[in-house]
């Protein structure tokens, strides 16, 4: 039984072609609407780089902090979908999703504002002393500004990429294209603000951010995110006030959109009976899409979310909690490996442009597919190796230095950090433009909603995340807090996502 969608709607939002595609927009509209990514991942590049040693100098245990982490896959859980069914259904006279991606850059803004300020709001107004190990306020402050900043992220991403999927006008390469150069913007925005992350002294552009509940790592983090409104702001505004929408009128029936059987039958109306239509409907390459996803994302989180903790702790060979010379080796580290995902986005803004050629040399989606993941999996076996490098090293020094003094690992073994972070920018464009574009050409072709379908994606992306954030924590813990065994953990799925891809994945 073959199920599709049926909106009833007075008047379609765009000109169609004689297949019922939507006609292709320019790739100018495209190219303007994709950039709104630089400005979303200037932020997301920060979290990921800056925001998980923040937590700890926040008070929050190294076995806690990937339990923060949980504010985004369970706001994605519940956000992008609905944000996705209620995009393909809005009747605003700015259109169906220009609404949405300002509300969600509006989130964005008051939520970096409150993660940025959360140690000063909890020092001067709310009650936390410096002495204190753990600020509970500052924390609290800290949590409600990240899930903010998650539900804002799940607001406007979501809407963009169906925008995006609108104006390619079901041509399947145009999807591609469009998805490939949203990653490009991606790694346009990872590099401003893997940049911005590795400069010790930022916070001298604006030094009145140092304060005394809040010194000079936390200046550099309010300093980047005061940054990231900026650039959000002006690349949100060129896009919505020079790419046009043709609202849609109202639906009939009593404001309801049915989904309906092939042969007329409605079968579900309102929004969770459609979700859970949608999901139960779902086809085989759809369902086999979702599964290799997970099994992608579950390579990618554990490094994602413990990057630059690594460099700090398993590489340099630092401590946050340790005495003076400890954590500044540790800050050293995360300076080195937001310095090292500098690297990694050049990689992934290069790649992302050559993922159309790629799929086209190497014969369609699922070589493409395959190769990353298990390009993946090697670089997660790689931090093992380059870890136990560092460690060598460190004991050798130990053995032969008299004064005992802790040192930088030495060049062969920053280099060799440097290389893999460099190899991840290559993956990485393939899981920033392949599932978004598949799906986008899935839903195309069995006439579901663009915005609700992305959203089903994203349950795909938020529950691997979830089970990492719940598990690398404690896994990491029973191994003296050390980020290896989450990392092997993600090194696995990735190659199992990447082998299943070659039999599995549609041509």
């Amino acid at each position: 039984m073959v199920y599709q969608s049926e909106y009833y709607f007075e008047s379609e939002p765009y000109e169609y072609d004689y297949d019922g595609y939507q006609k292709q927009s320019p790739v100018r509209k495209i190219l303007i609407i994709a950039s709104i990514a630089a400005g979303v991942q200037y932020g997301w590049a920060l979290q990921l780089s800056l925001l998980t040693p923040y937590v700890q100098l926040l008070g929050v245990p190294h076995k806690w902090a990937a339990f923060i982490w949980l504010c985004g896959p369970v706001s994605g859980l519940l956000v992008q979908p609905t944000v996705g069914y209620y995009s393909d259904r809005c009747t605003s006279r700015y259109g169906r999703r220009r609404p949405f991606i300002v509300a969600g850059a509006s989130l964005i803004t008051v939520a970096v504002i409150l993660i940025g300020f959360a140690a000063d709001v909890g020092h001067y107004l709310l009650g936390d002393t410096l002495d204190e190990e753990t600020k509970p306020a500052a924390v609290t402050i800290f949590v409600l500004g990240f899930w903010l900043l998650d539900i804002g992220n799940n607001t406007l991403q979501g809407p963009c990429r169906a925008l995006l999927a609108d104006l390619s006008g079901g041509d399947e390469a145009m999807t591609r294209f469009a998805n490939a150069l949203f990653a490009f913007f991606m790694a346009i925005g990872n590099i401003l603000g893997y940049a911005a992350g590795s400069l010790s002294e930022f916070y001298r552009i604006l030094p009145f951010t140092k304060t005394e509940a809040c010194d000079i790592y936390c200046a550099n983090l309010k300093v980047c995110f005061l940054v990231s409104i900026l650039i959000l702001t002006f690349v949100t505004t060129v896009a919505v006030t020079s790419v046009s929408e043709e609202p849609i009128a109202a639906p009939t029936r009593e404001g309801k959109v049915a989904i309906i059987m092939e042969h007329g039958e409605e079968v579900s109306t309102g929004f969770f009976k459609q979700l859970s239509f949608a999901l139960l409907s779902l086809s085989k390459p759809m369902w086999i899409l979702l599964f290799l996803t997970s099994l992608n994302w579950m390579g990618w989180f554990p490094f994602l979310l413990y990057d630059t903790d690594w460099m700090g702790k398993e590489v340099y060979g630092g401590n946050v909690e340790g005495n003076v010379e400890e954590r500044e080796l540790y800050n050293q580290g995360v300076c080195a490996g937001s310095l090292g995902l500098l690297w990694y986005v050049l990689t992934l803004g290069i790649t992302s442009l050559a993922i159309e050629p790629l799929v086209r040399i190497l014969g369609g989606v699922k070589q493409v597919w395959g190769i990353g993941n298990l390009l993946l999996a090697v670089c997660m076996g790689l931090t093992v190796v380059i870890t136990q490098m560092a460690e060598t090293a460190r004991s050798t020094a130990a053995a032969t230095s008299s004064g005992g003094e802790l040192k930088q690992p030495p060049l062969k073994v920053k280099m060799a950090s440097y290389l893999l972070f460099f190899l991840l920018g290559i993956p990485q464009a393939v899981t920033y433009s392949l599932p978004f574009a598949l799906t986008s050409i899935i839903s195309n072709t069995v006439g579901s909603g663009q915005g609700l379908s992305l959203g089903v994606l994203n349950l795909s992306i938020v529950i691997p995340q979830m089970v990492v954030a719940m598990v690398s924590g404690p896994l990491d813990a029973l191994f003296g807090g050390r980020n290896l065994p989450a990392f092997v953990m993600g090194g696995i799925a990735a190659a199992a996502s990447g082998i299943l891809s070659f039999a599995w994945l549609p041509t």
